[in-house]
C-alpha cells in the first residue's frame, strides 16, 4: 500500500503553487499556449542532460551505516583495533584490493565503481537517513522516527518519479520490503509516493496482496465501483486534504488491480531456482531480483531497505557469516543479471547507507556512528566502471581526496537519468525549492 503523510491547505494546488501565482503564470497561455505546467515542462527540457543512458535507477540502502573499512577501503598496515580481522584481496581490477568477505564482488569489479571519499557530518539514522534521501539536512532530531520523516523536501525517488514518469502501469517509485524512513514525496503529494511492498520475498506464499482484487466481486461489480469512483473524484476535483489524497491511493490502487503487467513484475516466482540461489535466498537478495523485475516491468526507482548494519556490539560475527556475504551475493548477482539482460547501461545501481562506522574498534568490539567517512557503490546507468574514486586516510577516518557530498551524489544521480536537478518547484510557502540544493557533478564517475 502507499503510505503517506501529506499536508494540506486551501489557498495552494497540490503541487505547492498558490492559486493567484498559478493564474498570474498561466494567463499567458491565452495568447502563447504556455501554461505554468508546459513552462517547466520547457526549462527542464532545455536545462536537462543530453545523451542520459540511465532510463531507472536501483537504490540500495544499507541501514545503520556499512563498516566501509571492512568492506571497500581495507587498511592492511593500521593496527589490528583499526583495520579489524578481514584482510584485503585482489580484483579482477589490477591494484584495486577489497576485503576477504566480498569474493563475488572481487571478481567483477571490472563493472562498479567505488568511490571512497563520501563524507558529511550528520551522525544520525533517521536524520541522516532524511539527509540521504532529500539531501536536506532534518528538523528533527534524531530518534524522532515517523516514516516518511520528510514531509516537506521529497525524496530523490519521488523526484525520479515526477520528472521521469511512468513507463507502464507498474509503480514509477517503489519502496521494498517496507518503508524508506526518508523515501516520502514531501509537499509533492500522494501522487509521488512511493508504492510499499511490506512483505518479505524470501517467504514462499510471498505475493503482492495490493494486486488481488476483493474476493467475490465479479468483473460487472468491479466495474460499477469503478464508474462510482470515477464520478466521486468529479465532485472532489478541487477538494485538497486528506479526500484528495484517498483519492489518489484509490486510483493507483484499481490502476495495479486492472494491470496484467504489474502482476507480472511482482510475480517472483516466475524465476528459476537457480537464478534465486544465484541472488541468494536473503531479504536482501530476493529483494534486488525483484527490484531487477520492476526495472524491466517499467518502475523507475526502487528503493531497497535493507537494515540490520548498525553494529556497536560484537560486530564481527555477524559482519562475517550474514551482512556482508549477504550483500556481496546480491549486488554481484545483481550488476552480473542486468548486465547479461542487456539493462546495466540504462539501469544506475547504487548500494550506500547513511553513514560509516568509526574507525577504531570500541571495547565491546563494534563500530560506532562514524559519517565523515563511507564508501558508495555505483554500477551502470552510464557511469565509468572499474575504478577507485577518492581516498581516505591510514585510519580510514576522513577523506584525503576532495570529500563527496550527499549533494554532490544526488546531483550525479538526477544527472545520469537525465534530470536537471537545478529545476525548481514551489513549496507551500510559494518559495523556489530546487531539486538538488547544490553539490557538484562527480566528473570522475560520469
Amino acid at each position: 500500500m502507499w503510505k503517506i503523510k501529506v499536508g494540506s491547505g486551501h489557498s495552494r494546488f497540490c503541487d505547492g503553487v498558490s492559486r493567484r501565482h498559478a493564474m498570474r503564470l498561466g494567463a499567458t497561455g491565452l495568447f502563447t499556449s504556455l501554461t505554468l505546467p508546459r513552462l517547466l515542462e520547457l526549462q527542464a527540457k532545455a536545462a536537462s542532460p543530453a545523451g542520459a543512458k540511465a532510463k531507472s535507477c536501483i537504490f540500495l540502502f544499507l541501514e545503520g551505516g556499512p563498516p566501509h573499512q571492512d568492506m571497500w577501503d581495507p587498511k592492511p598496515d593500521a593496527p589490528e583495533e583499526i583495520r579489524g580481522p578481514f584482510r584485503p584481496i585482489n580484483t579482477n581490477v589490477p591494484g584495486t584490493t577489497i576485503t576477504d568477505r566480498l569474493p563475488l564482488c572481487a571478481q567483477i569489479a571490472d563493472k562498479y565503481t567505488i568511490l571512497r571519499s563520501h563524507s558529511h557530518r550528520d551522525n544520525g539514522h533517521s536524520t541522516g537517513y532524511h539527509y540521504v534521501m532529500t539531501g536536506r539536512r532534518a528538523n528533527f532530531a534524531d530518534g524522532d522516527n515517523p516514516i516518511p520523516n520528510n514531509d516537506y523536501f521529497p525524496s530523490v525517488g519521488s523526484i525520479v518519479a515526477r520528472e521521469l514518469g511512468p513507463r507502464s502501469t507498474v509503480p514509477s517509485y517503489i519502496n521494498l520490503p517496507h518503508p524508506m524512513a526518508g523515501g516520502g514525496p514531501g509537499f509533492y503529494g500522494a501522487e509521488y509516493a512511493p508504492f510499499v511492498i511490506e512483505s518479505d520475498p524470501t517467504q514462499p506464499d510471498f505475493e503482492v496482496k495490493d494486486l488481488q482484487p476483493i474476493a467475490g466481486l465479479s468483473e460487472n461489480r468491479i466495474a460499477r465501483r469503478r464508474n462510482l469512483l470515477a464520478r466521486i473524484d468529479e465532485l472532489e476535483r478541487s477538494v485538497q486534504g486528506r479526500a484528495k489524497t484517498m483519492s489518489t491511493y484509490y486510483q493507483k490502487a484499481q490502476n495495479l488491480i486492472t494491470s496484467p503487467d504489474a502482476k507480472k513484475a511482482f510475480d517472483i516466482h516466475a524465476e528459476s531456482e537457480a537464478t534465486r540461489d544465484r541472488y541468494g535466498r536473503t531479504q536482501l537478495g530476493q529483494c534486488a531480483l525483484l527490484a531487477r523485475r520492476l526495472i524491466e516491468g517499467g518502475c523507475r526507482f526502487v528503493g531497497v531497505d535493507a537494515p540490520g548494519w548498525d553494529v556497536h556490539f560484537n560486530c564481527f560475527p555477524s559482519l562475517q557469516t550474514d551482512l556482508i556475504p549477504y550483500a556481496d551475493r546480491a549486488f554481484s548477482a545483481l550488476v552480473t543479471d542486468l548486465e547479461e539482460r542487456g539493462l546495466l547501461d540504462e539501469t544506475l545501481v547504487v548500494m550506500m547507507g547513511e553513514m560509516g562506522r568509526t574507525p577504531r574498534v570500541n571495547a565491546k568490539a563494534g563500530r560506532d556512528h562514524w559519517s565523515m567517512a563511507q564508501t558508495v557503490i555505483f554500477a551502470g546507468g552510464g557511469t565509468k566502471p572499474g575504478q577507485v574514486i577518492g581516498a581516505t586516510d591510514e585510519q580510514a577516518a576522513a577523506p584525503t581526496t576532495e570529500p563527496v557530498s550527499v549533494n554532490d551524489i544526488l546531483r550525479t544521480i538526477h544527472t545520469l537519468l537525465g534530470i536537471n536537478p537545478d529545476r525548481q518547484y514551489y513549496g507551500p510557502l510559494g518559495r523556489p525549492v530546487p531539486l538538488v540544493d547544490g553539490g557538484k557533478l562527480i566528473r570522475e564517475l560520469v
